[in-house]
């Protein structure tokens, strides 16, 4: 009887690899083998799943870290102002920095007036625009108007306040002012001497700076409706405005909401053009026409002047108190949100 022999042309294993195989053939058959051990170990990623969710972890809290340490350094910086004054400070109007009284409501109320003033005029014409774009504007006209509407938000807030100077501000005095007290003088609302700076013309200036970004975040929001809403709509008889009252803008009406809430950020938070055309007065007056002031603008304008620590400290507290009226305001619009679709969640495409 012969035997073979083994090919001397084969090449030999090195000797760890045959050690790991003979431990892996005499192991009990209960165990798992060490090869089996071994993809197990690098499968299951048990390690790496936890670091990469202790990481994401981190950065979501991060956000509420960037809040609170906000929060706290304006807080701080403004202990001195909060012990003198209290919440009263945010209720005073009075603002005179040589005899030490300070107050915030005459910036609070031109914030918030300048803000919901461009909101009330550029939301009818960004979804003017939007649905322009979206809806009826032909192909051609398409990428140019979509591209110069994008460009206008690009454009910097001083450039803005440039041309609100020189242009907006005498056609305010000269000719849509007294157009206004023509006709609307019986609202109370267009009195006084109209020098061509004041609360309106801040206003229409902002109304200008938020169309871009409504009208754009309102086009992508249209377009991201799905294409068989219109048809389905449209097949029910419904005419073109019809379908894009109920198929498009009532599917589109909580993103449409969100470029509201964004444009209204942009409004309370605009410095430089605002300071440019808004007059700077720190009073509250009935009358459009008449100077005011805002948050923004009065950090901006009286920083640089600061002398004395209440002085700085009053400034502080006007920014915390911008950082509440934002945090309000938004809260504010997330409530409408809610009463809108009673917390449910957006419909289904």
């Amino acid at each position: 009887m012969t035997t073979e022999q083994p090919n001397s042309s084969e090449p030999a294993m090195p000797p760890a690899v045959t050690n790991f195989v003979a431990a892996a053939a005499a192991a009990p058959e209960s165990a798992p083998s060490p090869i089996r051990q071994f993809l197990n170990a690098r499968g299951s990623g048990g390690i790496a799943d936890r670091i990469f969710m202790g990481g994401m972890l981190l950065c979501g809290l991060s956000i509420f870290g960037i809040v609170v340490f906000i929060l706290t350094i304006l807080t701080v910086n403004s202990k001195l102002s909060l012990t003198q004054f209290g919440l009263h400070f945010f209720v005073h109007s009075g603002w005179d920095p040589v005899s030490g009284d300070f107050g915030a409501l005459p910036f609070i109320a031109g914030t918030l007036e300048t803000s919901l003033l461009a909101l009330a005029m550029a939301v009818p014409l960004a979804l003017g625009v939007a649905i322009f774009l979206s809806e009826l504007c032909p192909a051609k006209l398409r990428a140019p108007i979509s591209f110069v509407t994008e460009l206008l938000a690009a454009i910097p807030s001083v450039v803005y306040g440039l041309w609100a100077v020189f242009v907006l501000v005498p056609l305010m005095r000269d000719t849509l002012g007294p157009l206004l007290y023509k006709y609307l003088g019986w609202t109370h609302l267009f009195e006084g001497y109209n020098f061509g700076v004041g609360i309106l013309t801040a206003s229409i200036i902002l109304a200008i700076m938020i169309l871009p970004i409504i009208s754009s975040i309102t086009r992508d929001i249209m377009l991201a409706v799905p294409t068989s809403q219109r048809e389905a709509v449209l097949a029910l008889g419904a005419t073109r405005w019809e379908m894009i009252r109920t198929g498009v803008l009532r599917n589109a009406r909580i993103g449409i909401v969100g470029a509201v809430i964004l444009g209204l950020g942009r409004a309370l938070g605009e410095t430089m053009a605002v300071t440019m055309v808004i007059g700077n007065h720190p009073d509250i007056a009935k009358s459009l026409f008449a100077p005011g002031y805002t948050l923004a603008s009065v950090i901006a304008n009286e920083f640089s002047e600061a002398t004395g620590d209440m002085y700085l400290s009053a400034l502080i507290e006007i920014g915390l108190a911008l950082f509440l009226v934002t945090v309000v305001v938004n809260a504010i619009a997330r409530a409408l949100v809610w009463a809108v679709t009673r917390g449910t969640p957006a419909r289904a495409s």
